[in-house]
């Protein structure tokens, strides 16, 4: 060991080169499922030219302290991104670093996903430790002082591996699938290639227009729509107004997939409430998650903007410093109060700079509810709904008309219900497992919204209000949950990515007869959609929506960017995924979930999401910001 620690001790360089190589390997197995050997030349060239700076301007005294840092770093980097990956399905870029705070909140959710093997990340830096630790105790010292090479050649190396990642850079960026990007260039320069395109877009907008930016996106919409000859017929839109004045509700319900809906476990109904809502509602089946970096409170943005969520960070922490054009502050000029009610602490995703942004007139957080410990966040949906009851009841003898937003948690990741709280038995077969666990805290969401909404008809709110309820992204994880042992549990046809991504939208109008709508739709839908039933007209408000009507639509594609790459898009027949573009891309049926082998005539539809999402990116990017 003596030996060895002199030897390494003297000449970290090659060593640390090895080492960071080896976790660049241990990268691509987990993240990309394999190592294909002619892309580890970007990885080397990556490492070389960190390792080589470092070799250069560094002094000698603390040239293998610095090497040990950047192994260090890197290893947490790796072991994070691996973490994220497990979850989110897309590599971070360094515009994560943004949400590094917020772990803690979601502490419980993130430890669950954690695999022993991703700890191998550190088994060299425990071996290194250790050696230090007996070498300082047998008195031998390293002065590292020894360099890999004469200066000369130092900087010939670095010339050269700035080259080299430089060519991986300048031919993978353009590639608009993340995952395929990120694996085609490495690591580090993935991270690169995204602080350049950042640089870039920044630039690209200094001499935007935010109304240059909505015209192109009505031209763009209006182009595409008569181009797909939508069979919605001109003029007064289908429903327009028929709530008109009512007061509308909000319930984004926690990692809700629609398969639940109208399922049964063991012969008892896994979503009573929600079932019997869909026979009397606008019940949306063919509904899907758009979120981004941020998650649930992306879905908050979503669907109260109609704008897409920008994919590189939450948008309430990005743009939370923004006059956003919404829901609430479009119907606060209409007289309306608009509440907001999430039973964690405001600043949780920075809801605190978020709600003022939207024109949220009032927020209520965790200090508004009684805490009885349902889960790690705190308050149950029962706290959630009572309080939220006892504030709409007052809104109501002001005789104020209002916009309630709910946002529930108690069907939050990793799906854990207080036995007390449980009303439904899983079968054996699904005890102990995630599956079992998802249902049942699915079934306690359910449970909890069907006591709000006798609360809403005791009180005499139900007739004149408009209940919209929605899933916020997905809750089962994948590789926790075949979905082949998911469909032969269930009896149902359940894959990994259509019914993953699949969630309900219910649009509960007063005197409207309920309707089973098999148009597909997202979460940049619900605020055109909404206004259309409140009879006011986006456009005559001078508002932009990303979105569509979809009591007005008969062909519609929205776009998917961050558990899937960008350029997906959902359409009326598929689920399309890219490869490096769209002619390497792959297709699923909505409906059959099989392979579509034939996709050719779907290229306007990926073109045309391209472009409408830089489009929403541009729009929010060149938004006026709003006084402190």
């Amino acid at each position: 060991m003596e030996l060895i620690s002199k030897r390494y001790g003297r000449s970290p360089f090659i060593v640390i080169f090895i080492m960071m190589m080896l976790k660049m390997l241990l990268f691509r197995h987990f993240v990309f499922q394999g190592i294909q050997a002619d892309r580890l030349l970007t990885d080397a060239a990556s490492i070389l030219t960190l390792l080589l700076v470092t070799e250069l301007v560094t002094s000698a005294k603390w040239r293998g302290t610095v090497f040990h840092i950047l192994n260090a770093v890197l290893s947490l980097l790796l072991f994070a991104s691996t973490v994220y990956f497990s979850y989110y399905g897309t590599v971070p870029t360094y515009t994560a670093l943004h949400g590094l705070d917020q772990v803690l909140q979601i502490r419980t959710s993130v430890g669950s996903i954690i695999q022993a093997s991703f700890y191998i990340y550190f088994v060299d830096l425990i071996v290194f430790t250790v050696i230090f630790i007996v070498n300082r105790i047998k008195g031998i010292r390293s002065d590292g002082s020894r360099r890999i090479a004469r200066p000369r050649i130092a900087v010939v190396a670095f010339i050269l591996s700035i080259a080299i990642s430089g060519g991986y850079i300048w031919s993978g960026s353009a590639i608009p699938n993340e995952i395929v990007q990120a694996e085609s260039l490495g690591f580090l320069d993935y991270q690169v290639a995204a602080a350049i395109n950042a640089k870039k877009e920044k630039d690209a907008l200094k001499n935007g227009s935010v109304e240059e930016t909505a015209a192109s996106a009505d031209a763009l919409q209006v182009s595409y729509f008569n181009q797909a000859e939508n069979a919605v017929e001109a003029g007064t839109p289908n429903y327009f107004g028929f709530a008109k004045g009512k007061n509308v509700i909000v319930i984004q319900m926690e990692a809700f997939q629609n398969f639940a809906i109208n399922l049964s476990v063991g012969g008892k109904p896994v979503t009573p409430v929600l079932n019997g809502l869909a026979k009397e509602s606008f019940y949306f089946s063919n509904f899907f998650q758009q979120i981004g970096q941020g998650n649930t409170s992306d879905a908050e943005f979503m669907s109260n903007t109609s704008i897409y969520p920008t994919g590189v960070i939450a948008m309430s922490t990005g743009y939370g410093d923004k006059v956003l054009p919404s829901l609430p502050r479009l119907l606060g000029g209409h007289g309306y109060e608009s509440n907001t009610f999430h039973i964690n602490d405001v600043s949780f995703w920075d809801r605190n700079r978020m709600y003022p942004a939207l024109g949220f007139t009032k927020y209520y957080d965790k200090p508004s509810f009684e805490n009885d410990h349902f889960n790690s966040f705190g308050a149950s949906d029962e706290e959630l709904y009572r309080v939220g009851l006892e504030k709409l009841q007052a809104l109501k003898q002001q005789k104020k008309p209002f916009y309630a937003q709910f946002v529930t948690t108690s069907s939050h990741h990793p799906f854990k219900v207080p036995s007390a709280q449980q009303r439904i038995a899983m079968p054996d077969s699904l005890q102990d497992t995630q599956l079992g666990d998802y249902l049942t805290s699915l079934n306690y969401t359910d449970y909890a919204l069907g006591e709000f909404i006798k609360g809403l008809k005791a009180s005499g709110l139900w007739e004149d209000t408009v209940l919209v309820a929605y899933g916020d992204h997905s809750g089962l994880q994948t590789k926790d949950n075949d979905p082949a042992w998911v469909s032969e549990q269930l009896g149902i046809n359940y894959d990994g990515e259509v019914s993953r991504f699949n969630i309900p939208l219910f649009v509960h109008v007063p005197g409207a007869e309920g309707k089973v709508v098999d148009q597909v739709g997202g979460q940049v839908d619900i605020m055109p959609t909404v206004s259309n039933l409140l009879g006011v007209s986006l456009k005559d408000e001078g508002y932009t929506a990303f979105g569509q009507d979809l009591l007005n639509t008969s062909h519609n594609v929205i776009g998917m960017r961050y558990y899937l790459p960008t350029g997906s898009f959902f359409n009326n027949d598929i689920l399309f995924v890219p490869g490096k573009g769209f002619e390497d891309g792959t297709a699923l049926d909505i409906r059959t979930r099989k392979p579509v082998a034939e996709f050719s005539q779907y290229r306007a539809d990926y073109d045309y999401i391209l472009e409408l999402m830089k489009l929403s990116d541009d729009y929010v990017r060149l938004l006026p910001k709003r006084a402190p």
